[in-house]
């Protein structure tokens, strides 16, 4: 038996997370699948852009997560779109249900990716960001870039 390797190149990511939320922490969850949404995934035809986690009954749930059909698959494929089932063990949803009940916290997918031949979703718990924190944010990184920019340009010149 050959042994598997960690293939954790993101299938799916979800770039506006990082934008609107500041990531506190991160959890990687497994995903209860149906027929052929393994192989879609595996093709990259996953979005989770407008994708959001809810808790209901001690179990985690993803919402709006757009997993396209398998075109070679059966005729008999699910809502892209339906409410899929997380795997977390039993304290880490207790402790993400007590941190998304408090004000302007939020549970956000990060990325889709393989390991070990199983789909996984990493999950955030976000705090939303204010309008002034976006624009703080944006700052900083035109700064880095310019920064990187006079140091390449300085680089050139004493080459």
């Amino acid at each position: 038996m050959g042994k598997q390797k960690n293939n954790d190149k993101p299938l799916a990511q979800n770039k506006k997370a990082s934008h609107d939320y500041f990531i506190e922490e991160t959890y990687e969850a497994g995903m209860v699948l149906t027929g052929t949404e393994i192989k879609s995934i595996r093709n990259g035809k996953a979005n989770i852009n407008d994708a959001f986690a809810t808790i209901r009954n001690g179990e985690i749930f993803i919402h709006n997560m757009h997993i396209s059909p398998f075109e070679q698959g059966n005729i008999h494929n699910t809502d892209p779109t339906r409410a899929r089932k997380l795997l977390l063990h039993k304290e880490q949803i207790s402790k993400l249900f007590g941190q998304a009940k408090q004000e302007g916290y939020a549970i956000v997918p990060l990325k889709i990716y393989i390991r070990n031949g199983y789909a996984k979703l990493l999950i955030g718990l976000g705090k939303g960001k204010k309008q002034y924190d976006k624009r703080e944010a944006a700052a900083k990184r035109d700064s880095q870039r310019d920064i990187q920019r006079i140091l390449r340009e300085k680089q050139k010149v004493i080459r």
